[in-house]
């Protein structure tokens, strides 16, 4: 093997953790594909004999490409039309701990939204891969107290946010299900009962489809909100995947994919309703 090509594979080794980090800090596929692309073109024209830890090197490269990218992302969803969410993807592999399942939850993400982006970088590395505050201070090029710093008040934020699991994955499942079967059939109160009092429904359509611009609270309201789910649609086709880690619901229409559903279940109930409509976030959901 070349050494070209062994700079290939080591990227390779690393490209599905990067993957992960990007999506978890940018929140769309697209956006982390590109991100990693970027790197991987900077990895390209790296002077390897300088590199002592190509993943440690990758990470803090990778990181810093998606903070640039946070900047600008910030100033377009300023403009979007609606709740702006983040892009579903399915979870093919079973995230087996309530700590994997939280940390790419649609719940977790939009909380993240809300975190600057230092403090989005750390909050990510932290609790979703494990980096200590030292090798954190290394990526973003700060001290070890700053990392902290900003670990501590992205956590009060995520903990305001109630971006939190306390319900396993077998009875997210049935409730899902059961969510599904109420709204499809129109049962209103078995609907309800599924909901804590000030649940929301947040609707992404981007203005490029009929979706509610404002987020919609409350049980009763919520209640009579997804009264169009209860339509009979030709072409129809519903199917249960894990959706970012979590039981959710796909809508397709003759094979075109055009609602996605993540629920966000506390204590076992209803807390936020995900309804991801904007085709351009669907384009890439592919239900295995």
């Amino acid at each position: 093997m070349s050494i070209a090509d062994e700079h290939v594979r080591t990227f390779e080794e690393a490209r599905g953790r990067l993957s992960a980090i990007a999506y978890r800090m940018l929140g769309t596929v697209a956006d982390a594909e590109d991100a990693v692309q970027d790197t991987y073109v900077r990895w390209s024209g790296a002077e390897h004999g300088d590199v002592r830890e190509p993943v440690a090197w990758l990470t803090r490269v990778l990181t810093n490409v998606c903070l640039n990218r946070l900047t600008s992302a910030r100033a377009r969803r300023e403009e979007y039309v609606g709740p702006w969410l983040p892009e579903p993807v399915v979870t093919e592999e079973p995230l087996t701990t309530l700590a994997e399942r939280e940390s790419v939850s649609m719940a977790m993400l939009v909380v993240l939204e809300r975190l600057t982006p230092p403090q989005r970088a750390v909050f990510v590395l932290r609790e979703a891969f494990g980096h200590s505050h030292a090798e954190i201070a290394a990526v973003l090029d700060i001290t070890e107290v700053s990392s902290q710093q900003l670990y501590r008040r992205a956590r009060g934020h995520v903990a305001d946010g109630r971006a939190r699991f306390t319900t396993s994955a077998e009875e997210c499942r049935r409730i899902t299900e059961r969510f599904l079967s109420a709204a499809r059939g129109g049962d209103q109160e078995a609907l309800r009962s599924l909901f804590v009092e000030d649940v929301v429904a947040w609707a992404d359509g981007g203005g490029k489809t009929t979706a509610a611009r404002r987020p919609v609270s409350g049980a009763d309201r919520v209640t009579r909100y997804l009264a169009w789910m209860s339509r009979d649609i030709p072409g129809l086709v519903v199917d249960l995947p894990d959706i970012n880690g979590t039981p959710g619901v796909v809508a397709s229409i003759d094979g075109v994919t055009v609602l996605a559903v993540s629920l966000h279940i506390v204590d076992g109930a209803i807390a936020d309703i995900y309804l991801v409509a904007n085709p351009d976030k669907l384009a890439r959901l592919v239900v295995p």
